[in-house]
């Protein structure tokens, strides 16, 4: 397995990658959030190559999800070229760091044995706590992430985080807002066959709900 690997400043920032699809599985979400953004990403780095999340795995079945490392060029994101989205920073000191990157890996050593907890978002338009064992979905899984770290951002649950109260946190800086293709930290050479395959992307979209 290919060791993730982040800077090692004393004082070091992570992101948290907020996005909008525009699939019909966030679509139903943003009915009921109203919410700008309803998918959270915890990403290592400012050029979004180590991206973390819970969600699909495969592109056309929402309900196949689980532990993913997200890849904004050839994961779910490239049938969504009008992808929107808002990358937030947050400066942690060196342990909190080395933690968090601990606990990552720890989640791809044992990538299989976790569930999307899909339960859990019905447990937050309720306002009920709800997590069962091994199972996050996306906003839980960063909260959660950070706060192994030492970075205790709420006092609720994570299970009770969304997406949009990383937005709303004041310590998130944020640092780029627009289409997700546009971020201007991405390799452009990348973009270009995403752009040379967007016939096709947008063929297969039609396939993914």
């Amino acid at each position: 397995m290919t060791e993730t690997r982040i800077d090692e400043e004393t004082n070091s920032s992570i992101y948290v990658l907020l996005t909008d699809t525009g699939t019909w599985f966030t679509r139903m979400i943003k009915l009921f959030t109203g919410a700008p953004y309803n998918h959270a990403s915890l990403a290592l780095d400012v050029n979004l190559k180590n991206i973390y999340s819970f969600g699909r795995k495969r592109a056309n079945n929402p309900l196949i999800a689980g532990f993913v490392k997200e890849n904004v060029y050839t994961g779910t994101f490239r049938y969504f070229p009008n992808t929107r989205c808002v990358l937030l920073k947050i400066t942690l000191s060196e342990k909190q760091h080395a933690e968090l990157l601990q606990y990552i890996r720890e989640f791809e050593k044992n990538k299989e044995n976790y569930r999307y907890n899909l339960i859990g978002l019905l447990g937050v338009l309720l306002e009920l706590n709800i997590e069962p064992t091994d199972s996050y979905f996306c906003s839980q899984f960063v909260a959660e992430a950070m706060r192994s770290s030492g970075i205790n951002l709420w006092e609720r649950p994570s299970a009770q985080v969304t997406p949009h109260d990383f937005l709303k946190h004041e310590q998130m800086q944020i640092v780029y807002e627009g289409l997700l293709y546009d971020y201007p930290k991405l390799d452009r050479k990348k973009l270009i066959r995403i752009s040379n395959l967007r016939t096709s992307a947008i063929l297969l979209r039609k396939r993914v709900i």
